[in-house]
This record gives structure tokens, C-alpha cells and sequence, in this order.
């Protein structure tokens, strides 16, 4: 065994996974990040800093493309694999340590990968060549033809997506690095203020499946915002709704806030639910519970982050269980992941409620709607955090989502 040989191993060993969750499939998403975190692989945030990309699930077309284009921006040595079955996981993953291994692959690959300049001529013919499919059917008396979503996306570029930082640019002025510049915009003094167009989604660690936020940027915050959905969802794992669904979101807002200690912690108890069942969980989580209340520095990060009163709610058809602020949110999620775990329905009986509401086992419901009006003012990660407050377990597409849709 060579030198190279040594450090082969050694990286493999240690490799970073970038996990891609396909709507519907979020049960598979959590046994996956389970194994990547026991066989001491570490879970990616960027198609940068990883090695490994894990689809969890059977992308649609869009959310296909989205994925491809991730994985071209993925440095190598690479290794995709798609996970179907989440009693398969342990075998997906020693199929990726061996295609970190191989170094004929990742040779070839090196040699014959396209070049960022290749991909951005393939999308922008690609686009060029939905606009005269759209025009041609438009004069043969088609307008009122679904097209998959490509009219409302066709002049924002890459089927709309941000890729850990990299979203489509249709005709937005262009660096000679295919990276978007900022083009002009009214403030609110009436002076012009540069306006940059990004996009958060699909692909993107501790966010809804499927869902793109399409955001005009002045200065860092959010002039302007607009949700939409990539593909319908074809697939359901089992346990959509309940304790474990509503701990990985919790996870997710811990790890957004930047707290990796409960983050995990939150993990574990949600992994424990999904073996165990739902008593099971009931040690785990009154500790989690228990941490989360106790913690100044939480509570400092994230009180008065859009606050919602009930009045907000009922102009916007919001669900009840968003009043309060993002720590208040937070905290009536844990109250009802402990509702549900122990069967309790009383308000009294479960802590973290606000305005002394009751709390179910149900998710809260949202369409794609609500989402512009929560994260408008406020910078990118900020509304990360106000989305996974949100505790959405699913989305469906609102009435501007269906406008795109049918153009």
C-alpha cells in the first residue's frame, strides 16, 4: 500500500456527505444522517465542502436538474449515491467509501467532468430552448397549458435555485465568471439602491424539501420575496407527522442558531422515536426540554425575531402555533413534540405554549403564500432561522405558485 493509498483511506474515512432530501422522503433523510454521523463522516453544508452527495428519494425533474447541477459544482474525488430504501442505508454508504477508493474513477472524472463555462452555455441554451417551446405552442392556442413551471421561472434562469449559493441568472448582467451582478433598484428614499436577485433552495441543509425562495436583496435584507414548490410530491414516509418529524425540525433550528451540542441531542431523541416509538422518546426529550429553557444565550439569539401576533395571523391565514416570536415558536414545538409523545392534549399539562393555546400531534399547515410575507425585511439567515421556526412538516403550493406554474 502506497502513500496514496494511505491517504485515501484516511480521507474516506473522514469524508463529508452532502445529504439531499426529495419531498416526502424526510424519514430516509434522517436515517441516512444517522449513519453518515456514525461512521464518523461528517455532514456537509456546501457542495464544496463535500465529498459525497446522498439523495435521499427519487428527485422529480426539476429537483433532478437542481441535483445535477450540485453535482457538477461538487469538487472531486466525488461519489453520488442514491438512497431509496432507508433500511438499505448502511449498504449505500459502503458503496460510497468504495467509490472514494477508486482512483481510475476520479482520474476519468477529473478529465472528463464539463467546465463551469460548459454548463453555463448547455443551461443557457437549454433555456433558449423552453422560450421557443413555450412561443410556439402559445400561437398554436396552448397558453393555458401547464409547462411544468418553466413560464414563471423562464426569466429567472436555472429552473430556479439556489445551490448553496449559486442561482440561475437569466438576464441579469454577468461577471466573465458567470457570477450575477447586482442590478438597480428604488429604495425607499426614492435614491437607487443595488438589487441582487438569489435564491434559497432546493438544496440547502436544515430547509423544507422542495422549496425555492426566490429573494431581491438591498443591501443584505429582503425587499422582495416569492416561495414556490419544484415538484409535487410522489412518495410519503411513514411517520410524516408526529414527535420524531417535529424533533429534526427542532434540530434544525438548534443547529441554524448555531447550538451543535442540542442539535445532536435533538437527533438522538428523534432517532430514538423513530426505533422506539414515541415513549421512548419521553427521557430524551423532557431533558432536551429541560436545556433549551435553561439557556440565556438561546433565548437572548433568538427572542424578538419576527414577532407574529394574533392579529398577524389571522390577516395572513397563518396557523395558530406561530404567534410569538422565533423563541416562543421554538418552545411551543418541544411542548408539542412532548404532547404527542405522551399523549397529553391539555394546555395546562405541556409547557412552551403561547397565549395558553392547546397543542396536538398535528402540523401546522402552510402553503408557499405565507412565506414572502415572514421573511420580507430581514436578512438570509435571519429568515433561515423564522423559516425552520415555522416547524413545517410539509408545504403546498399557493396560489402564486400555481400562477407560475400555468404562466
Amino acid at each position: 500500500m502506497g502513500l496514496s493509498d494511505v491517504i485515501g483511506r484516511s480521507a474516506a474515512r473522514h469524508a463529508h456527505a452532502l445529504v439531499v432530501e426529495v419531498p416526502g422522503w424526510w424519514r430516509t433523510r434522517a436515517a441516512v444522517e444517522r449513519a453518515v454521523l456514525a461512521r464518523g463522516w461528517h455532514l456537509a453544508f456546501s457542495p464544496a465542502d463535500a465529498d459525497v452527495l446522498l439523495v435521499c428519494g427519487e428527485p422529480g425533474p426539476r429537483l433532478g436538474e437542481a441535483v445535477e447541477l450540485v453535482w457538477h459544482q461538487m469538487p472531486g474525488p466525488r461519489v453520488r449515491v442514491d438512497v431509496r430504501v432507508y433500511d438499505d442505508v448502511g449498504g449505500r454508504l459502503d458503496e460510497a467509501y468504495a467509490g472514494l477508493l477508486d482512483t481510475v474513477h476520479h482520474r476519468h472524472d477529473a478529465h472528463h467532468r464539463p467546465s463551469a463555462s460548459d454548463l453555463l452555455a448547455e443551461q443557457a441554451e437549454d433555456e433558449g430552448m423552453r422560450h421557443e417551446g413555450h412561443e410556439g405552442m402559445s400561437h398554436e392556442g396552448h397558453e393555458g397549458m401547464d409547462h411544468g413551471g418553466h413560464e414563471g421561472m423562464s426569466h429567472e434562469g436555472h429552473e430556479g435555485m439556489d445551490h448553496g449559493g449559486h442561482g440561475g441568472h437569466g438576464d441579469m448582467d454577468m461577471s466573465p465568471g458567470g457570477i450575477p451582478l447586482a442590478e438597480g433598484g428604488e429604495d425607499r428614499d426614492g435614491l437607487e439602491m443595488d438589487v441582487l436577485n438569489v435564491r434559497l433552495g432546493p438544496v440547502l441543509p436544515h430547509w423544507p424539501a422542495g422549496l425555492v425562495l426566490h429573494c431581491s436583496l438591498q443591501g443584505d435584507l429582503i425587499a422582495e420575496a416569492r416561495a414556490e414548490l419544484v415538484d409535487p410530491i410522489q412518495h410519503q414516509d411513514a411517520d410524516s407527522d408526529g414527535p420524531a418529524r417535529r424533533l429534526d425540525n427542532i434540530a434544525s433550528l438548534l443547529a441554524l442558531a448555531g447550538w451543535d451540542d442540542a442539535a445532536a441531542e435533538a437527533r438522538r431523541v428523534r432517532d430514538a422515536a423513530l426505533d422506539g416509538g414515541n415513549e421512548a422518546a419521553g427521557a430524551g426529550l423532557d431533558g432536551l426540554r429541560r436545556r433549551v429553557r435553561r439557556s440565556r444565550l438561546l433565548r437572548w439569539s433568538l427572542r424578538g425575531i419576527r414577532p407574529l401576533r394574533e392579529d398577524d395571523v389571522h390577516q395572513h391565514g397563518l396557523p395558530s402555533a406561530v404567534v410569538g416570536d422565533t423563541y416562543d415558536r421554538l418552545i411551543g414545538m418541544l411542548g408539542r413534540a412532548a404532547a404527542g409523545a405522551t399523549g397529553e392534549r391539555s394546555a395546562r399539562s405541556v409547557d412552551g405554549l403561547v397565549a395558553g393555546r392547546q397543542v396536538g400531534d398535528l402540523a401546522p399547515a402552510y402553503s408557499t403564500d405565507h412565506l414572502a410575507h415572514l421573511v420580507t425585511g430581514l436578512d438570509l439567515a435571519t429568515a433561515r432561522l423564522v423559516v425552520a421556526s415555522l416547524d413545517i412538516h410539509g408545504l403546498r403550493a399557493g396560489h402564486a405558485d400555481h400562477e407560475a406554474s400555468h404562466g
